[in-house]
């Protein structure tokens, strides 16, 4: 998905972030359209239970799954990332628009290659794990990177019902085994149950367009 040049956010939070051999590091991707308190919680949730050095707050051009006629423009929800982003150990990146990223299984082998030797886990939220089933490639997603599903209200059932929890139901790593998970070999995926925010990025927009 190419970016408009009206849209081109600072170069800076075009390249992928630089990060130590060895290091657990967080992959959190959504539109953050707007990102909201929900999102920090959730962030520090992760970095607290997986023992994360670094969270990448990945903002990605456009989701498949979702309407990108409400999308706001990329560089001003990296410059609201960023000013809610308290924790330094949150890296706010743009990287997936230089690199005409549309899919989740791409962004993953293309860290991959370019950061050898780090210790990845994907970072979602419960009602993504919903939905996954519904990602491009998502098997081979889930066979390629540990994957940590924060809870949130009304979807905590979906680590029983989900067709992805179902599929690698044999791979489900128990909580309290959270802080070893970015070091496992995938398929590993584990739900941590914790603090919940109601707020979402839809209702966020929806209440901002009421008269």
């Amino acid at each position: 998905m190419n970016v408009a040049p009206s849209d081109t956010p600072p170069a800076r939070y075009l390249r992928i972030p630089y990060v130590e051999r060895g290091m657990a590091v967080g992959l959190f991707g959504g539109s953050f359209n707007p990102p909201h308190a929900g999102h920090a919680l959730a962030s520090e949730i992760a970095i607290r239970r997986l023992g994360l050095q670094q969270l990448w707050w990945m903002v990605t051009p456009g989701n498949p799954l979702k309407d990108t006629r409400e999308l706001a423009p990329l560089a001003k929800r990296i410059a609201a990332s960023e000013a809610l982003a308290e924790d330094p150990r949150i890296k706010v990146t743009a990287f997936e628009a230089s690199h005409q990223m549309r899919f989740t299984a791409d962004t993953i082998d293309l860290i991959r290659s370019r950061r050898p030797g780090v210790n990845f886990v994907w970072i979602m939220g419960a009602d993504g794990l919903r939905d996954f089933h519904r990602w491009e490639r998502w098997r081979e997603i889930a066979r390629s990177i540990p994957i940590a599903v924060i809870d949130r209200p009304g979807s905590t059932l979906a680590f029983l019902s989900s067709v992805m929890a179902k599929t690698f139901d044999y791979a489900r790593v128990d909580e309290a085994d959270a802080p070893l998970l970015a070091r496992m070999r995938a398929p590993a995926w584990t739900f941590i149950h914790g603090p919940r925010s109601s707020l979402s990025s839809t209702a966020i927009r929806n209440g901002a367009q009421q008269p």
